[in-house]
């Protein structure tokens, strides 16, 4: 045990806005420690290991399936997410462990097709349940909760502080200038189902929310360039000159400018003039890149496929034993996950949607061609 202890006395030099790995409010089922790594460390491990995190190399983040090895995989994003909030939170005394663990697993629940995916799984969803929703971060949670696997047990039974900042990580919210940690908030709102999932409960996981705008902001202009759609030229030079005319020079202003602002403080802040600069480039992005025409093109391919997989999976699944008597692969897989599911008493179109998130984007595209093209 000698060498967890040294590591959690470590920990007293932290700073005392930090998260103590011994004051956890812990998993949601007790363990036995752990004689070498702290609960944190532990946490990372289970979600490196995950089926789910190797998928994130196959999953990309703004242009889908892409032949160009250059293009930004949503397993780069989050070893940025992690470089970025580590940095962000060396600088202010803060526990680089319980960091690492949310940074590369905050995305485990993301649809195939980025958020072009998520926003038609949420569609497909409510055509056959309008009372549900898909937000990928919350799906982030039923991930390291029920669906990943771990010793052949389905969960990765996280700490509390992980899977609160998993739930609490999304990064769209563009206003945000400071964050402050919701500390008492209540175990009940990690549910998957919950609307509202307000700040993390520690200021490492508003490390992550914020580093999570700041690790895409940049990179989706590199790759919008590599698509012919957009150049860092074409930012308004206002917000060059207040940022950065480049992905380095963005990143390196706004991490300094949060250490500067934040030293000292149990919030993350950025200052007004960055903040606005930011929230201002990203709707550049908003309006030259996500709502580019080229994007809108892709989009009508992810609507077609997601819709198309949800539909004839809904019809299929619908028949057990003749879904798992299919000579087709395609369904004879999805047999195989329904009979697999931890949650048999689930609606069907909860496992559906369970099992077309998981997908990478080439594996999303290569069931939709198994089943339509002849």
């Amino acid at each position: 045990m000698l060498v967890r202890e040294i590591k959690e006395n470590q920990e007293q030099s932290l700073s005392p806005f930090a998260q103590r790995s011994q004051a956890s409010r812990g998993r949601l089922q007790p363990e036995d420690e752990c004689s070498v790594r702290t609960m944190f460390e532990r946490d990372t491990g289970r979600i490196i290991f995950s089926m789910e995190f190797r998928r994130l190399r196959h999953k990309t983040q703004v242009f889908f399936n892409p032949q160009n090895d250059h293009i930004c995989t949503r397993m780069e994003h989050v070893i940025y997410v992690h470089y970025i909030a580590n940095t962000i939170g060396r600088a202010l005394g803060l526990n680089l462990d319980l960091i690492q663990a949310i940074a590369l697993g905050h995305d485990l629940g993301h649809a195939p097709f980025g958020h072009s995916g998520e926003r038609m799984l949420d569609s497909c969803l409510k055509k056959y349940a309008p009372d549900r929703f898909f937000k990928h971060e919350l799906h982030s949670l039923r991930v390291v909760d029920l669906l990943a696997e771990h010793k052949a047990q389905h969960g990765l039974n996280l700490s509390f502080e992980v899977r609160d900042g998993i739930a609490s990580h999304c990064g769209e919210t563009y206003s945000e200038y400071e964050l402050t940690p919701n500390r008492s908030k209540p175990a009940e709102e990690l549910a998957f189902d919950a609307i509202h999932h307000g700040m993390p409960a520690t200021l490492e996981g508003c490390v992550v929310r914020i580093a999570d705008k700041i690790a895409y902001i940049g990179r989706d202009v590199e790759d919008a360039a590599r698509a012919g759609i957009m150049e860092f030229e074409d930012i308004p030079a206002a917000i060059r000159n207040t940022l950065g005319a480049t992905n380095g020079q963005i990143i390196n202003t706004l991490v300094t400018d949060i250490i500067e602002q934040s030293a000292g403080q149990d919030a993350i802040i950025l200052s007004p003039e960055r903040g606005q600069s930011m929230e201002e480039l990203l709707r550049e992005n908003v309006a030259r890149i996500y709502r580019s025409d080229k994007i809108n093109r892709y989009e009508t391919m992810v609507k077609n496929v997601t819709e198309g997989l949800f539909d004839v999976l809904m019809v299929a699944g619908a028949d057990v034993e003749k879904l798992a008597a299919s000579d087709h692969r395609t369904f004879r897989a999805f047999a195989a996950y329904l009979a697999a599911h931890p949650c048999p008493s689930d609606p069907l179109v909860q496992k559906v949607l369970d099992y077309i998130a998981g997908m990478s984007d080439g594996f999303a595209t290569k069931s939709f061609e198994d089943i339509y093209w002849f």
